[in-house]
């Protein structure tokens, strides 16, 4: 598996109380296979992995697995602040038929790059599924430097990385200094050009739950070659890309969503749904894009 173009950090959609919306997750999953998506990611940070159950966490894979019936690959959301609920995670992700495993770095634990190196060797020597590193400080309170990143590359089982610490110098050592064959992913919408130039294959995305189409195109014209349909697609969305950030991911992408009447619902808490200035802001962005 190669993870070049697009593939989408789904959200997790929610009911009027609360509960998985089930039905919603396959249409959602119907929307982006029928609009070009690459692959989808369920139960990353978009997707709400933190306030998700063990049970709701493994049912939305195996809802991911079924729905796509391998149209296209599902690289499931398998990480934890922890080694042992990563392991199980992931180790569920791989029987289920799961193509690929996100792994978030551990959250709050704040272990040291040893740590997190020893964190991953773990996963990948265990279980025998592509695992993609996921690298978002901002979220986990720890950067995963790039000479550990390069040291993980060297494992068998460890493909690629999630980029989103936003230092786009720190993507361009990761490139340098890992493997050959391992690929660097973006995480941040408003940067995958940046990375697509400093060697990235892809991106797993927040603004393709909005438009699967725009966001693949833009990557495979990129790697095609066409610079200049990639520039003008990013530049038609970069509003897109700064609005879905205006709150704490999901709440944002959420109301985006819902403002499109398809499959949403309000995060749970302690995430709360974005405030009316943002999905004003959301409505005119939308609109400008020729979506309402």
């Amino acid at each position: 598996m190669e993870f070049e173009g697009a593939y989408t950090a789904m959200i997790t959609p929610f009911d009027e109380d609360g509960e998985l919306n089930e039905e919603g997750l396959r249409e959602n999953i119907r929307f982006q296979i029928e609009n070009g998506i690459d692959g989808i990611v369920p139960v990353g940070t978009t997707g709400e992995c933190a306030t998700l159950s063990f049970k709701e966490h493994k049912k939305v894979i195996e809802i991911s697995v079924n729905e796509a019936e391998g149209e296209v690959p599902v690289i499931a959301g398998s990480g934890s602040n922890n080694t042992v609920e990563a392991l199980e995670l992931t180790e569920y992700a791989a029987d289920i038929g799961s193509d690929a495993a996100l792994i978030v770095s551990p959250y709050y634990n704040k272990p040291t790059q040893r740590g997190l190196y020893e964190h991953y060797k773990t996963l990948a020597q265990e279980v025998d599924i592509p695992q993609i590193v996921y690298n978002v400080p901002s979220r986990t309170g720890k950067n995963i430097e790039a000479d550990t990143t390069a040291k993980l590359s060297e494992l068998e089982n460890v493909k690629a990385v999630k980029e989103a610490s936003g230092d786009v110098k720190q993507a361009m050592d990761i490139k340098k200094k890992s493997a050959e064959d391992f690929n660097l992913m973006s995480g941040a919408d408003k940067l995958t050009l940046a990375l697509l130039s400093a060697g990235g294959v892809g991106a797993i995305s927040v603004a393709s739950n909005i438009v699967p189409g725009k966001i693949s195109k833009m990557i495979h014209s990129y790697l095609d070659g066409d610079v200049k349909t990639a520039q003008e697609i990013h530049y038609e969305n970069l509003y897109l890309f700064d609005s879905l950030f205006l709150e704490t991911n999901p709440g944002p992408v959420k109301a985006a969503m819902d403002i499109l009447d398809r499959p949403a619902g309000k995060p749970r808490l302690p995430l709360v749904e974005a405030s009316e200035e943002t999905k004003e802001r959301l409505r005119e962005v939308l609109s400008e894009l020729g979506l309402l």
